[in-house]
């Protein structure tokens, strides 16, 4: 205290310092995988069915010789039952894969493999300071929200939903990590935009919303309701791909060839379901489409977004959920013209998102500053009203798991 008579301490410049080295590398993967991207763009139409389980090949191919690099729910387990400590051995098959994955045209995004690989840096980090307990976890999860921000430019977005994706109920289990995870969100998201040069504002150009009167924040309710039936309806759509490749029980390179194969069907007869959405999105809002089209590319995304992580792909579900969350709004408000389709659009978004991950406060914030939707409490309604129509069972599983230890132990 004689020292030092200010709040900011060496553990401050130690948050920061991991934001940095996490925004390092975000960087460099966002550079390659957009250089990746393009090269796998020029091919379309019937083209995708040779290529899309060529990619596909490739991608089981890197599982199969670098190992499984796990999903998110292994994140969350560790998080939980390993004291915070996620391995880095994981990290090169998960890089591959998703790379790979993303590129050419998979539903999946860069958020997945971006969380676990920053976090891993986190516990790297951690263990060079020679960090244990609480110390060690919130550094994991303070790289881990570093990962998710610099993609979402969103700081404090990223800072929740690290917190929030690790339990189905508890939004913030792990409160001490919260400071942390916002201190490195900040530097890694600074480094990140000035070295890839990417555009601070909206991510998606909406036309421009506001709130005229409470009635909106009852609409907000009835679009949230929409957007949980919609989430419901993926999960009943993931769990019967899901059952069924399970009864199958092919290698990992044959699982992903044939995932590949209908992606590529499905982006053949529906283009916009092909990536993960972001640019996709814009097209849906500035485009003209009819009712039937739009619904029709909502089941086409949610058939990808399973095909894809059933099938061994590699990458995160956010914003293909956004994809599919924003056709349905626009569906809605064309056979009802009189709605405000950027309020159905956007809160439907933020509900089916909240539904399925079980971040209800993280994606209104995100959705905000993706979206330039300046009022958030419609969009916070929205969300919450998801959160809590979601299904009692989470979709991802290892949410629920820590709790039914501790209720375990209560009974031994």
């Amino acid at each position: 205290m004689k020292r030092n008579p200010f709040t900011l301490s060496r553990w401050v410049l130690l948050w920061a310092a991991l934001g940095i080295v996490c925004g390092l590398f975000a960087s460099v993967y966002w550079i390659v995988l957009v250089w990746m991207t393009q090269s796998f763009e020029r091919f379309s139409g019937l083209s995708l069915l040779l290529v899309m389980p060529f990619a596909g090949f490739l991608v089981g191919l890197v599982i199969h010789l670098l190992g499984n690099p796990g999903e998110i729910g292994l994140i969350i387990d560790n998080i939980h039952l390993r004291g915070g400590r996620l391995a880095m051995r994981e990290n090169p098959s998960m890089i591959l894969a998703s790379l790979l994955s993303i590129s050419s045209g998979g539903s999946a995004g860069p958020e997945a493999p971006m969380v676990q690989v920053t976090g891993s840096i986190g516990t790297w980090l951690a263990d060079r300071l020679r960090l244990q307990g609480e110390a060690l976890r919130s550094f994991s999860i303070a790289g881990m929200a570093s990962g998710f921000t610099v993609l979402f430019g969103a700081p404090l977005g990223g800072a929740m939903f690290a917190l929030e994706i690790l339990h189905h109920q508890h939004i913030v289990q792990y409160y001490e990590a919260l400071l942390p995870a916002i201190v490195s969100s900040c530097a890694g998201y600074t480094i990140f935009v000035a070295i890839t040069r990417l555009g601070i504002g909206p991510v998606w150009h909406f036309p421009h919303y506001q709130a005229e009167d409470i009635s909106d924040f009852a609409m907000a309710i009835a679009y949230g309701v929409v957007g949980a039936a919609i989430g419901w309806l993926f999960i009943l759509i993931f769990r019967a791909l899901e059952r069924t490749l399970e009864s199958l029980r092919f290698p990992i390179y044959l699982q992903t060839t044939l995932a590949g194969l209908g992606l590529g069907i499905l982006a053949v007869l529906f283009p916009l379901s092909r990536y993960f959405g972001e640019h996709q999105i814009d097209v849906v809002i500035q485009g003209s489409f009819s009712t039937p089209m739009l619904l029709g590319l909502a089941v086409a995304k949610m058939l990808a977004i399973s095909i894809t992580v059933t099938g061994g792909w590699r990458g995160g579900i956010i914003i293909p959920l956004f994809f599919t969350g924003a056709c349905v709004g626009k569906a809605l408000t064309a056979v009802a013209p009189a709605l405000d389709s950027v309020l159905a659009m956007i809160c439907i978004m933020a509900a089916l998102n909240a539904a399925v991950t079980r971040t209800p406060i993280s994606t209104a914030i995100l959705l905000a500053k993706l979206t330039g939707f300046s009022p958030l409490t419609p969009l916070l309604f929205a969300s919450l009203v998801g959160f809590f129509l979601a299904p009692r069972l989470p979709f991802i599983a290892s949410q629920l798991k820590l709790e039914k230890t501790q209720q375990s132990e209560i009974e031994i």
